[in-house]
């Protein structure tokens, strides 16, 4: 699996969001309109959740990290894995880093952006706020402990370079 297939397939992703947004906005009242705004709300935090992904994708390659793509567009949630027996914790901070300025500046954009008094928009910004703090949760303490010396994680979002081949 290459980046650039993953990147089409992300970009359909955004670009189905933006036309579900255009379709549910007139929608007015009824059942029917908060179903449509809890779904919309949710493409556009898998949106976000995607843009993370790409952030993390675009920290490693700053300092050349070695990461292993999934072998088919949905065999993973991570957009990569990031090969903790070649890069060093400073490749894995700048990993790191990459995802955590991409969500910020996915709320911040949904902040900026998103049309004020919809349901869909009040939604999308819960749970985004609440994708934030899980990432919080979840990935800072692994940060913080590799800055001040620890060894590099392992887990899901993490390979050796002996399971796989891919990393283009």
């Amino acid at each position: 699996m290459r980046a650039a297939k993953l990147a089409g397939r992300d970009a359909l992703v955004l670009a189905v969001t933006l036309a579900a947004w255009h379709w549910a906005l007139p929608a007015a009242g009824g059942g029917a309109s908060v179903v449509i705004s809890v779904l919309v709300a949710a493409m556009t935090v898998l949106c976000g959740f995607l843009v993370h992904e790409w952030g993390h994708l675009l920290g490693a390659r700053l300092l050349r990290a070695r990461v292993h793509f999934p072998d088919s567009l949905l065999a993973s949630p991570f957009l990569f894995r990031f090969d903790t027996s070649v890069n060093s914790a400073r490749q894995f901070c700048a990993m790191s880093l990459g995802g955590f300025v991409a969500s910020g500046l996915v709320v911040l954009a949904l902040i900026l952006w998103l049309p004020h008094g919809h349901l869909a928009s009040t939604l999308a910004l819960v749970f985004s706020g609440l994708g934030v703090l899980a990432t919080l949760v979840i990935e800072f303490p692994e940060f913080w402990r590799v800055l001040r010396g620890a060894p590099l994680p392992a887990g899901a979002a993490y390979v050796s370079s002996d399971a796989s081949s891919d990393s283009r």
